[in-house]
């Protein structure tokens, strides 16, 4: 895989629609799980950034538990894709990251829970 993997999708809001919060975009995100881990990708800590211009762009970073992970190139599309479901987003880029390192301690505390890592 390369150093960075990215996707964009979506198309320019037309600037009297509001721009999304935050907030709205979390639980659709929570909706892309991991399907070799049964878990979405926000409790296993895979979401780095996301960051929402004054035009509803949204630009998220993330990654993925291992170079080598098998679904890598599908994840952002995945993201962007469920993004795209809220009100008040125009332009989606989801890229793959690889600094910092994703680590064990990167999981929810639900995550951890459900893994037994307590």
């Amino acid at each position: 895989m390369n150093d960075t993997f990215s996707v964009t999708v979506g198309e320019p809001l037309p600037e009297w629609v509001t721009p999304a919060k935050r907030k709205d975009l979390i639980p659709l995100i929570e909706e892309v799980q991991d399907p070799e881990l049964f878990m979405n990708i926000v409790d296993l800590g895979l979401i780095y950034a996301i960051d929402i211009d004054e035009k509803g762009n949204v630009d998220i970073s993330m990654t993925v538990t291992a170079p080598g992970c098998p679904i890598a190139d599908e994840l952002p599309k995945m993201v962007a894709d469920a993004v795209l479901k809220a009100d008040g987003v125009g332009i989606v880029t989801v890229k793959i990251v690889w600094d910092p390192p994703w680590e064990l301690q990167m999981l929810s505390d639900k995550a951890k829970m459900d893994f037994d890592l307590f």
